[in-house]
Protein backbone atom coordinates (compact mmCIF):
# COMPACT_ATOMS: atom_id res chain seq x y z
CA UNK A 1 0.00 0.00 0.00
CA UNK A 2 0.88 3.42 -0.75
CA UNK A 3 2.20 5.55 2.13
CA UNK A 4 -0.18 8.31 3.31
CA UNK A 5 0.23 11.63 5.50
CA UNK A 6 -1.39 9.77 8.27
CA UNK A 7 1.03 6.96 7.98
CA UNK A 8 4.11 9.61 7.84
CA UNK A 9 2.31 11.80 10.86
CA UNK A 10 2.37 8.63 12.92
CA UNK A 11 5.71 7.73 12.72
CA UNK A 12 6.89 11.08 12.97
CA UNK A 13 4.88 12.03 16.03
CA UNK A 14 3.09 14.79 14.71
CA UNK A 15 -0.45 15.72 13.58
CA UNK A 16 -1.16 15.23 9.60
CA UNK A 17 -1.44 18.68 9.25
CA UNK A 18 1.54 19.25 10.52
CA UNK A 19 3.15 16.96 7.85
CA UNK A 20 1.21 18.93 4.77
CA UNK A 21 2.98 22.06 6.32
CA UNK A 22 6.25 20.83 6.09
CA UNK A 23 5.46 19.21 2.55
CA UNK A 24 3.51 22.36 1.06
CA UNK A 25 6.39 24.24 3.09
CA UNK A 26 3.64 27.49 3.35
CA UNK A 27 3.26 27.37 6.84
CA UNK A 28 6.57 27.54 9.59
CA UNK A 29 7.49 24.75 11.11
CA UNK A 30 9.97 24.29 13.81
CA UNK A 31 13.49 23.00 12.42
CA UNK A 32 13.34 19.51 14.99
CA UNK A 33 9.82 19.39 14.17
CA UNK A 34 10.70 19.20 10.56
CA UNK A 35 13.37 17.31 10.97
CA UNK A 36 11.52 14.14 12.41
CA UNK A 37 8.86 14.64 9.74
CA UNK A 38 11.44 15.12 7.02
CA UNK A 39 13.03 11.67 8.13
CA UNK A 40 9.59 9.77 8.70
CA UNK A 41 9.22 11.00 4.88
CA UNK A 42 12.42 9.27 4.03
CA UNK A 43 12.05 6.01 5.93
CA UNK A 44 8.23 5.04 4.36
CA UNK A 45 8.98 6.71 0.85
CA UNK A 46 6.60 8.68 0.64
CA UNK A 47 5.65 10.37 -2.49
CA UNK A 48 2.73 13.24 -2.28
CA UNK A 49 0.18 12.04 -4.83
CA UNK A 50 -0.62 15.40 -7.13
CA UNK A 51 -3.20 14.83 -8.44
CA UNK A 52 -4.99 14.17 -5.22
CA UNK A 53 -3.73 17.41 -3.70
CA UNK A 54 -4.81 19.43 -6.42
CA UNK A 55 -8.32 18.16 -6.39
CA UNK A 56 -8.56 18.66 -2.68
CA UNK A 57 -6.64 22.13 -2.36
CA UNK A 58 -6.69 23.78 -5.90
CA UNK A 59 -3.11 23.62 -5.83
CA UNK A 60 -0.78 22.62 -8.43
CA UNK A 61 2.61 22.64 -6.94
CA UNK A 62 4.14 24.16 -9.59
CA UNK A 63 5.30 28.14 -9.21
CA UNK A 64 6.49 29.93 -12.44
CA UNK A 65 9.24 32.30 -12.77
CA UNK A 66 9.67 34.84 -15.61
CA UNK A 67 13.07 36.94 -16.22
CA UNK A 68 12.75 39.27 -18.68
CA UNK A 69 16.15 38.13 -20.79
CA UNK A 70 17.26 33.78 -19.86
CA UNK A 71 20.65 34.54 -21.56
CA UNK A 72 22.12 36.71 -18.89
CA UNK A 73 24.91 34.76 -16.60
CA UNK A 74 22.62 36.97 -13.65
CA UNK A 75 19.62 35.53 -14.75
CA UNK A 76 20.76 31.58 -14.97
CA UNK A 77 21.76 32.40 -11.09
CA UNK A 78 18.66 33.78 -10.05
CA UNK A 79 16.88 30.47 -11.94
CA UNK A 80 19.41 28.31 -10.10
CA UNK A 81 18.39 29.09 -6.66
CA UNK A 82 14.78 29.88 -7.20
CA UNK A 83 14.74 25.89 -8.34
CA UNK A 84 16.72 24.78 -5.55
CA UNK A 85 15.03 26.79 -3.36
CA UNK A 86 11.60 25.87 -4.41
CA UNK A 87 12.83 22.25 -5.01
CA UNK A 88 12.99 22.17 -0.81
CA UNK A 89 9.41 23.38 -0.38
CA UNK A 90 8.24 20.18 -2.78
CA UNK A 91 7.57 22.98 -5.26
CA UNK A 92 8.31 22.36 -9.01
CA UNK A 93 9.40 25.33 -10.95
CA UNK A 94 7.50 26.66 -14.56
CA UNK A 95 10.44 29.10 -16.09
CA UNK A 96 9.62 31.93 -18.41
CA UNK A 97 10.87 34.55 -20.45
CA UNK A 98 9.03 37.78 -21.04
CA UNK A 99 11.54 39.64 -23.14
CA UNK A 100 10.01 42.93 -20.96
CA UNK A 101 7.13 42.36 -23.13
CA UNK A 102 3.29 43.19 -20.76
CA UNK A 103 1.32 40.08 -23.49
CA UNK A 104 3.39 38.03 -22.14
CA UNK A 105 3.22 38.89 -18.49
CA UNK A 106 -0.30 38.87 -18.79
CA UNK A 107 -0.25 35.31 -20.25
CA UNK A 108 1.49 34.34 -17.53
CA UNK A 109 -0.91 35.90 -14.63
CA UNK A 110 -3.83 34.43 -16.35
CA UNK A 111 -2.07 31.05 -16.05
CA UNK A 112 -1.94 31.87 -12.30
CA UNK A 113 -5.62 32.72 -11.96
CA UNK A 114 -6.69 29.34 -13.64
CA UNK A 115 -4.39 28.03 -11.35
CA UNK A 116 -2.33 26.32 -14.02
CA UNK A 117 0.28 27.24 -11.22
CA UNK A 118 0.61 28.46 -7.65
CA UNK A 119 1.87 31.38 -7.90
CA UNK A 120 4.45 33.67 -9.67
CA UNK A 121 7.59 35.28 -8.87
CA UNK A 122 8.10 38.30 -11.87
CA UNK A 123 10.73 40.73 -12.59
CA UNK A 124 9.26 43.74 -14.92
CA UNK A 125 11.86 45.87 -16.16
CA UNK A 126 9.38 48.82 -16.54
CA UNK A 127 6.08 49.45 -14.18
CA UNK A 128 4.61 51.90 -16.44
CA UNK A 129 4.06 49.18 -18.79
CA UNK A 130 4.03 46.17 -17.11
CA UNK A 131 0.99 43.99 -16.92
CA UNK A 132 1.15 43.90 -13.22
CA UNK A 133 -0.30 47.60 -13.50
CA UNK A 134 -3.28 46.72 -15.92
CA UNK A 135 -4.54 42.80 -15.62
CA UNK A 136 -7.11 43.62 -12.83
CA UNK A 137 -7.28 41.03 -9.59
CA UNK A 138 -4.18 39.78 -9.50
CA UNK A 139 -2.96 35.85 -8.26
CA UNK A 140 -0.38 35.09 -5.82
CA UNK A 141 2.89 37.33 -6.89
CA UNK A 142 6.28 38.95 -5.86
CA UNK A 143 8.09 41.08 -7.86
CA UNK A 144 11.74 40.98 -7.73
CA UNK A 145 14.05 43.92 -9.20
CA UNK A 146 14.19 47.33 -9.53
CA UNK A 147 10.48 49.32 -10.38
CA UNK A 148 9.38 50.91 -7.32
CA UNK A 149 5.79 50.18 -6.18
CA UNK A 150 3.72 49.46 -3.44
CA UNK A 151 0.62 46.99 -4.95
CA UNK A 152 2.51 43.45 -4.82
CA UNK A 153 4.93 41.93 -2.41
CA UNK A 154 8.31 42.51 -3.87
CA UNK A 155 12.17 41.89 -3.15
CA UNK A 156 14.75 44.33 -4.35
CA UNK A 157 17.90 46.01 -2.99
CA UNK A 158 18.82 49.40 -2.82
CA UNK A 159 19.79 50.21 -6.62
CA UNK A 160 20.12 54.44 -5.72
CA UNK A 161 22.11 53.77 -2.58
CA UNK A 162 24.24 51.06 -4.30
CA UNK A 163 24.95 52.69 -7.22
CA UNK A 164 25.99 56.02 -5.37
CA UNK A 165 28.17 53.50 -3.02
CA UNK A 166 30.02 52.32 -6.05
CA UNK A 167 30.30 56.13 -7.75
CA UNK A 168 32.02 57.17 -4.07
CA UNK A 169 34.76 54.27 -4.41
CA UNK A 170 35.77 55.48 -7.47
CA UNK A 171 35.71 59.01 -6.90
CA UNK A 172 37.88 57.92 -4.03
CA UNK A 173 40.26 56.34 -6.49
CA UNK A 174 40.85 60.07 -7.66
CA UNK A 175 38.19 59.81 -10.32
CA UNK A 176 36.55 62.46 -11.38
CA UNK A 177 35.57 62.24 -15.13
CA UNK A 178 33.46 58.49 -14.23
CA UNK A 179 31.44 57.42 -17.49
CA UNK A 180 28.03 55.36 -16.58
CA UNK A 181 27.08 52.77 -19.03
CA UNK A 182 23.45 52.32 -18.88
CA UNK A 183 21.96 55.45 -18.13
CA UNK A 184 18.51 55.95 -19.37
CA UNK A 185 18.11 56.85 -23.04
CA UNK A 186 17.46 60.69 -23.48
CA UNK A 187 14.55 61.52 -26.00
CA UNK A 188 14.93 62.76 -29.47
CA UNK A 189 15.55 66.33 -29.96
CA UNK A 190 16.73 67.10 -26.39
CA UNK A 191 20.45 67.82 -25.56
CA UNK A 192 22.62 64.26 -24.69
CA UNK A 193 25.59 63.66 -26.56
CA UNK A 194 26.84 61.39 -24.86
CA UNK A 195 23.93 58.48 -25.58
CA UNK A 196 24.69 56.21 -27.95
CA UNK A 197 23.09 53.19 -29.35
CA UNK A 198 19.91 53.38 -27.57
CA UNK A 199 16.33 53.93 -28.82
CA UNK A 200 15.28 56.67 -29.40
CA UNK A 201 12.14 57.24 -27.54
CA UNK A 202 12.61 54.61 -24.44
CA UNK A 203 12.73 56.41 -20.75
CA UNK A 204 15.04 53.49 -19.82
CA UNK A 205 14.49 50.67 -17.10
CA UNK A 206 13.63 51.19 -13.41
CA UNK A 207 16.86 50.11 -13.06
CA UNK A 208 18.80 52.91 -15.49
CA UNK A 209 16.88 55.20 -13.88
CA UNK A 210 17.77 54.66 -9.92
CA UNK A 211 21.23 53.67 -10.75
CA UNK A 212 21.82 56.90 -12.55
CA UNK A 213 20.24 58.58 -10.30
CA UNK A 214 22.59 56.96 -7.27
CA UNK A 215 25.85 58.19 -9.75
CA UNK A 216 24.34 61.78 -9.77
CA UNK A 217 24.24 62.39 -5.82
CA UNK A 218 27.22 60.63 -5.49
CA UNK A 219 29.00 63.23 -8.09
CA UNK A 220 26.78 66.09 -6.33
CA UNK A 221 27.93 65.43 -2.75
CA UNK A 222 31.67 65.38 -3.93
CA UNK A 223 31.09 68.75 -5.69
CA UNK A 224 31.79 67.15 -9.22
CA UNK A 225 29.70 68.31 -12.01
CA UNK A 226 27.47 66.06 -13.90
CA UNK A 227 28.23 65.98 -17.22
CA UNK A 228 25.75 64.32 -19.87
CA UNK A 229 28.70 63.58 -22.30
CA UNK A 230 30.06 61.15 -20.05
CA UNK A 231 26.47 59.22 -19.46
CA UNK A 232 26.26 55.95 -22.28
CA UNK A 233 22.93 54.43 -22.93
CA UNK A 234 22.09 51.43 -24.82
CA UNK A 235 18.74 49.42 -25.88
CA UNK A 236 20.11 45.82 -24.24
CA UNK A 237 22.33 45.54 -21.59
CA UNK A 238 24.22 42.43 -23.11
CA UNK A 239 28.18 42.82 -23.74
CA UNK A 240 27.79 43.37 -27.43
CA UNK A 241 25.73 46.03 -27.14
CA UNK A 242 28.31 47.69 -24.37
CA UNK A 243 31.42 46.73 -26.36
CA UNK A 244 29.72 48.62 -29.23
CA UNK A 245 29.17 51.57 -27.83
CA UNK A 246 31.79 52.17 -25.26
CA UNK A 247 34.11 51.04 -28.33
CA UNK A 248 32.03 54.30 -30.27
CA UNK A 249 32.78 56.45 -27.68
CA UNK A 250 36.35 56.10 -27.08
CA UNK A 251 36.67 56.90 -30.31
CA UNK A 252 34.80 59.85 -30.00
CA UNK A 253 35.56 61.09 -26.53
CA UNK A 254 38.84 61.25 -24.31
CA UNK A 255 39.20 58.41 -22.31
CA UNK A 256 37.32 58.85 -18.99
CA UNK A 257 39.20 58.25 -15.30
CA UNK A 258 36.64 55.10 -15.03
CA UNK A 259 33.70 53.42 -16.36
CA UNK A 260 30.97 52.43 -14.08
CA UNK A 261 28.44 49.84 -15.80
CA UNK A 262 25.48 49.32 -14.46
CA UNK A 263 25.86 45.16 -14.79
CA UNK A 264 28.57 43.04 -14.64
CA UNK A 265 27.32 41.88 -17.88
CA UNK A 266 28.07 45.51 -19.52
CA UNK A 267 31.72 45.92 -17.88
CA UNK A 268 32.50 42.45 -19.77
CA UNK A 269 31.55 44.19 -22.82
CA UNK A 270 33.54 47.66 -21.70
CA UNK A 271 36.54 45.60 -21.05
CA UNK A 272 36.50 44.13 -24.34
CA UNK A 273 36.34 47.56 -25.67
CA UNK A 274 39.22 48.85 -23.81
CA UNK A 275 41.28 45.82 -24.49
CA UNK A 276 40.79 46.31 -28.11
CA UNK A 277 41.81 50.17 -28.11
CA UNK A 278 44.89 48.64 -26.36
CA UNK A 279 43.67 50.74 -23.31
CA UNK A 280 45.33 49.41 -19.71
CA UNK A 281 42.93 49.14 -16.95
CA UNK A 282 43.59 49.74 -14.02
CA UNK A 283 46.37 51.55 -15.68
CA UNK A 284 45.00 53.89 -18.01
CA UNK A 285 41.25 53.88 -16.55
CA UNK A 286 39.51 52.10 -13.86
CA UNK A 287 36.31 49.81 -14.46
CA UNK A 288 33.01 48.75 -12.10
CA UNK A 289 30.15 46.80 -12.58
CA UNK A 290 27.36 45.84 -10.69
CA UNK A 291 25.64 42.59 -9.58
CA UNK A 292 28.77 40.61 -8.54
CA UNK A 293 27.55 37.78 -10.96
CA UNK A 294 30.23 34.35 -11.10
CA UNK A 295 32.19 35.89 -13.69
CA UNK A 296 33.13 38.74 -12.45
CA UNK A 297 35.95 37.73 -10.11
CA UNK A 298 37.64 35.38 -13.30
CA UNK A 299 37.27 38.68 -15.59
CA UNK A 300 40.49 40.48 -16.82
CA UNK A 301 41.05 42.14 -14.44
CA UNK A 302 38.86 40.97 -12.07
CA UNK A 303 35.81 42.96 -11.67
CA UNK A 304 34.81 45.51 -8.89
CA UNK A 305 30.93 45.59 -8.30
CA UNK A 306 28.12 45.35 -6.19
CA UNK A 307 27.14 42.53 -4.44
CA UNK A 308 24.48 40.99 -2.59
CA UNK A 309 23.45 37.96 -1.06
CA UNK A 310 21.02 36.06 -4.15
CA UNK A 311 20.02 33.11 -1.86
CA UNK A 312 19.01 35.54 0.93
CA UNK A 313 17.39 37.24 -1.92
CA UNK A 314 15.80 34.36 -3.87
CA UNK A 315 14.50 32.72 -0.71
CA UNK A 316 12.74 36.09 0.73
CA UNK A 317 11.18 35.69 -2.51
CA UNK A 318 10.01 32.54 -2.04
CA UNK A 319 8.84 33.17 1.56
CA UNK A 320 6.78 36.44 0.73
CA UNK A 321 5.07 33.60 -2.43
CA UNK A 322 4.22 31.58 0.73
CA UNK A 323 2.49 34.37 2.24
CA UNK A 324 0.38 35.12 -0.74
CA UNK A 325 -0.36 31.82 -1.72
CA UNK A 326 -1.76 31.24 2.15
CA UNK A 327 -3.51 34.72 2.27
CA UNK A 328 -3.86 36.40 -1.23
CA UNK A 329 -5.93 39.00 0.98
CA UNK A 330 -2.25 40.10 3.18
CA UNK A 331 -0.84 43.27 2.81
CA UNK A 332 2.45 43.61 0.34
CA UNK A 333 5.00 43.59 1.54
CA UNK A 334 8.82 44.61 0.33
CA UNK A 335 12.08 43.20 1.44
CA UNK A 336 15.22 44.95 1.03
CA UNK A 337 18.43 42.83 0.72
CA UNK A 338 21.27 44.84 1.76
CA UNK A 339 24.59 45.24 -0.51
CA UNK A 340 28.38 46.24 -0.47
CA UNK A 341 31.05 46.94 -2.66
CA UNK A 342 32.93 44.20 -3.76
CA UNK A 343 36.47 45.88 -4.47
CA UNK A 344 38.83 44.28 -7.06
CA UNK A 345 41.94 44.44 -9.05
CA UNK A 346 39.69 46.47 -12.15
CA UNK A 347 39.51 49.74 -10.01
CA UNK A 348 42.98 49.66 -8.06
CA UNK A 349 45.13 52.57 -8.50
Amino acid sequence: MRPTVKDVAKLAGVSPKTVSNVINGVVFVRPETRARVESALVELDYVPNMSARGLRNGRSGMIALALPDLLRPYSAEIVHLVVELAHERGWGVQIEQTAAEPKREFELLSKARAYLVDGLILNPVNLDDSAVMTAGPLPPLVLIGDVDQDVVSQVAIDNVAAARDLTKHLLAQGCRRIAAVGTPEIPRGSSGAGVLGGSAEAPGTAASRLRTAGYHQALEEAGVPIDPSLEISLDRWRPEGAATVVGKYLAEHELPDAFFCFTDTLASGALSALWSAGIDVPKQTLVAGFDNILDSQFMIPPLTTIAFDRREFVAAALDLLAERMADTGAPPRRVMIPHRVVERASTAR
